[in-house]
């Protein structure tokens, strides 16, 4: 049962201090970044570290809301644009520009993907729902192959931008990855 009561302030300070901390620690050091860091740099313990974020993924999923919101909000916006293919490409590069933020990450969400138990999952969800929507119209404008999923989409996105973590010198690697892939998702 999720407790629902309103934190105190101190535990609200403490909420927010955490997630600056994470938000600032993942980017500089990816998201294996070590929790006791976090803790430390927040001024907390590990125990209150762990009162707010049961495990790594779920603190994870709280730094990423914001992220999550912006590219749903894309979606929504792009959902009813004339050329329903240059959409999915528009989202997808968003998806792709996003999962490369933070080292790690994209391995994360490759993972949480096959892991419905995982925080994660609250990210990957909604956007994979609003990936489809965006499929699902290229598709019926005959512009995408129709054996095409939105899970194999998404794991593609992923993987760019593992490709391109790997090689951080070559910042056009993604561009050419997601471009060499929308080819073969056209349909004949």
């Amino acid at each position: 049962m999720t407790d629902t009561r309103p934190k105190r302030a101190d535990a609200r300070r403490n909420y927010e201090r955490l997630l600056t901390e994470a938000r600032a620690t993942f980017a500089e050091r990816g998201t294996d970044a070590s929790l006791e860091e976090i803790a430390r740099r927040s001024g907390v313990g590990i125990g209150t570290l762990y009162r707010h974020f049961p495990n790594r993924h779920a603190m994870m999923n709280a730094v990423f809301q914001e992220a999550l919101a912006a590219l749903l909000e894309r979606s929504h916006e792009l959902a009813g644009a004339e050329q329903p293919c240059m959409a999915l490409v528009e989202w997808l590069r968003a998806l792709v520009t996003h999962a490369g933020e933070y080292r790690g990450l994209a391995r994360a969400l490759m993972s949480a993907s096959h892991d419905e138990d995982s925080a994660l999952t609250a990210c990957s969800v909604p956007l994979r729902q609003a990936g489809e929507r965006l499929l699902v119209r290229a598709q019926e404008a005959g512009s995408v192959r129709a054996d095409v999923s939105i899970a194999d989409l998404m794991q593609l996105t992923n993987a760019i931008a593992l490709a391109a973590e790997q090689a951080p010198e070559d910042r056009e690697l993604a561009d050419r990855l997601l471009t060499l892939t929308l080819r073969g998702l056209r349909a004949e």
